[in-house]
């Protein structure tokens, strides 16, 4: 399987040829080979962020994706989300522990006091503080780098990190000085580039997070494709270009060994609010927990 990965790299990973069918079979045999990591989707059709998320059906989707993944990113540590690590970790996966920073300075501090408890019971291999909240202008890079440093002193021994796109770690020093490890989301769909030009748009986003980073160790937290939705300037969702970003996205993370926490496992209708009718489908899985390709 690995010399046919290699052939495949050395030809660009043009994958423009191959059938709907060829590019299902190559896609299962990574997805079934294993990734680095995978982000976490706990919400039901229905449920969205501020429902209680229950044991059972995080310990349902764990199932479903624990062959296929090393790592689990998730991304807050109230209702219910607390519980991913803990369950991720009794199924021998890794974890990135994500807590969920907003306008709300009570749910901010639940939120910190949330992801301390889960890294002090030792359900967290890296922490992370806070999710594109200086993209969405939730916090002020002041109010930021205080909860990074709170969650520093409180954890010494874990490494802790602060999740934005890419390009943010080279605007504030300030951030990046602060981070133990750089965990960048880097999504060429959200920039419109075509499917053709994604992977060596997605290495030159990974190169600026490297540069920025300045030796410090650098994970992609989230990149991905969706297979439906609005065209989105020269990027075109669709079931063969999300196989095929997939493809060249797990190709690239296995031969230079980049950490890759690929979005997402699970489609989740709650985040057409947010994105319109593309939030419904980055899932490797869909709605109803289906393997999609």
């Amino acid at each position: 399987m690995a010399a046919r990965y290699e052939i495949l790299s050395l030809a660009g990973e043009d994958l423009s040829g191959k059938s709907s069918k060829e590019l299902s079979e190559l896609y299962n045999e990574l997805l079934n080979d294993g990734m680095h990591g995978l982000c976490f989707s706990p919400y039901e059709e229905g449920q969205a962020p501020g429902d209680q998320l229950s044991v059972e059906q995080i310990k349902r989707r764990i199932e479903i994706i624990k062959p296929h993944t090393q790592w689990v990113r998730s991304f807050s540590c109230t209702e219910g989300n607390e519980m991913i690590p803990k369950i991720a970790k009794e199924n021998g996966l890794k974890t990135l522990v994500g807590a969920w920073l907003g306008t709300d300075d009570e749910i901010n501090q639940k939120e910190i006091e949330g992801v301390i408890e889960v890294a002090k019971a030792g359900h967290a291999d890296i922490v992370a503080v806070g999710n594109e909240v200086l993209y969405r202008k939730d916090l002020t890079e002041d109010e930021l780098l205080a909860f990074i440093y709170q969650v520093k002193d409180a954890i010494p021994d874990i490494p802790v990190g602060y999740v934005d796109a890419y390009y943010e770690f080279g605007f504030k020093p300030r951030i990046t000085e602060a981070c133990d490890v750089i965990l960048a989301n880097c999504y060429p769909y959200w920039e419109g580039c075509a499917l053709e030009y994604s992977l060596l748009y997605m290495k030159d986003m990974f190169r600026r997070a490297m540069m920025a980073a300045d030796g410090k160790r650098v994970i992609i937290t989230e990149t991905g494709w969706p297979d439906q939705g609005q065209v989105f300037h020269g990027a075109v969702p669709s079931h063969e270009n999300a196989m095929k970003y997939f493809i060249n996205t797990q190709l690239w993370s296995k031969q230079e060994d980049i950490e890759i926490f690929y979005f997402s496992s699970f489609d989740e209708s709650w985040k057409t609010g947010d994105e319109g009718d593309v939030g419904a489908y980055w899932g490797i899985w869909d709605k109803d927990e289906k393997s999609k390709f």
